[in-house]
């Protein structure tokens, strides 16, 4: 079985973005496992990030996880992000780059109910999600 080919994928287009002196941003779904990014900065369950080399510190795009080093409000911060996790890659001058199906989307935690006043029933239905499409600016 062969290796994915999704973190090829953004370490190419993140070079080739890098080589148009355009400046990179990665857009990713905060809900998956192990994503460890500034929390009052996620919409939506999505983060942008600025990944340009005067941006971060010690860049790491390898086959599993990206990581590097960042400052949010003038607060360093080492964030995690599972390659699984990107959704997108591409220049914050041009949108040019490149957008990924999210193939396991993790669901984001239900709100408790039981403290209040009526309790949901629970679905009989499957429930079905229609992919949709976003304009990141």
């Amino acid at each position: 079985m062969m290796t994915p080919q999704k973190p090829y994928l953004i370490r190419a287009i993140y070079e080739w973005l890098v080589d148009n002196q355009t400046t990179p941003y990665l857009l990713v779904n905060t809900l998956h496992d192990g994503c460890q990014v500034p929390k009052e900065y996620v919409r939506d369950n999505r983060i942008v990030l600025n990944i340009a080399p005067d941006a971060v510190q010690d860049l790491t795009l390898d086959n599993e996880w990206i990581s590097f080093s960042a400052r949010f409000a003038g607060k360093a911060m080492d964030l995690f992000i599972p390659v699984i996790a990107v959704q997108a890659i591409y220049a914050k001058e041009n949108n040019e780059g490149m957008f990924f199906p999210d193939h396991h989307t993790p669901e984001p935690d239900e709100p408790d109910t039981d403290s209040g006043p009526e309790k949901r029933a629970p679905s009989t239905e499957p429930a079905q999600k229609k992919p949709t499409l976003k304009i990141v600016k």
